[in-house]
């Protein structure tokens, strides 16, 4: 790690201070020039263990940045992962309140539930699959507590994947689905704002899921039976704001929508 415990603690607090008050920060990455990517993830752990001692409990984790055009959108190159909490969850059909968030964007992702714990190194697609219980579709709600979305990946990373709620639709087996060849066509509105299928996330969705359990191994962390995870979005994030309502339709998921007052 490069900086210190006090200056890691403080920033921490500045996140949670944003994220309570809805008053976003400067980049950490200009806050602490000399941020790692370590570091961040010190600090991601950080505020989810104050999360935690506050009553909330982890009920999954998500993958961030590993879709082509989320990556070239934001100029980070590295995926990266963060938990999802009890209260991130949202109902499929239900309602979110703007006054909670900053500056939202939306993305169609092929969701996983696993029946069994997966932990790395050496954890594979095939291993993914053979652990899930069911696949489904999902929206995640993403936020940043950082200016603008002026982050770097240090940023993401400490700001928990820059997520903020995910919506869960319904599941089905993963063995009659091709999940690179799925297809999400995300809809605002009723107007297409977005489309892609599961090859844009890197290596396919379960590839991704392997990605995340082999990287928390290097934490000394696994992902849990009866876990969601989200592996990325299969196409660049939609704005929303009041009034909207967002749709993805699925090739053979069905689909999942939310609106927002």
């Amino acid at each position: 790690m490069a900086l210190d415990h006090d200056t890691l603690h403080t920033l921490a607090h500045a996140l949670m201070h944003a994220a309570e008050h809805r008053e976003p920060i400067a980049p950490l990455t200009e806050q602490a020039p000399g941020i790692t990517a370590e570091d961040a993830y010190a600090i991601s752990a950080d505020v989810m263990g104050h999360r935690i001692e506050a009553g909330v409990r982890i009920v999954g984790h998500k993958i961030g940045l590993t879709a082509r055009a989320m990556r070239e959108a934001l100029g980070i190159e590295t995926p990266d992962f963060g938990v999802i909490l009890d209260d991130m969850t949202v109902r499929d059909g239900g309602r979110v309140s703007t006054d909670k968030l900053i500056a939202p964007l939306v993305e169609p992702e092929i969701g996983f539930r696993l029946r069994e714990a997966l932990r790395g190194p050496g954890v594979d697609a095939a291993a993914v699959l053979a652990a899930t219980e069911y696949v489904f579709p999902a929206l995640e709600i993403i936020d940043s507590r950082i200016e603008g979305w002026r982050i770097k990946e240090q940023d993401t990373i400490a700001d928990n994947g820059s997520s903020a709620l995910v919506v869960l639709g319904p599941g089905r087996a993963p063995a009659s689905i091709d999940l690179n060849a799925e297809e999400a066509v995300l809809y605002r509105n009723g107007e297409e704002v977005g489309r892609g299928n599961g090859a844009e996330v890197i290596g396919g969705p379960a590839a991704a899921v392997a990605w995340c359990a082999n990287k928390l191994a290097e934490f000394g962390l696994g992902l849990a039976a009866g876990e969601f995870i989200i592996p990325g979005s299969v196409c660049k994030a939609a704005k929303v704001g009041v009034g909207d309502e967002v749709r993805a339709v699925y090739t053979t998921l069905g689909s999942v929508g939310v609106r927002f007052s």
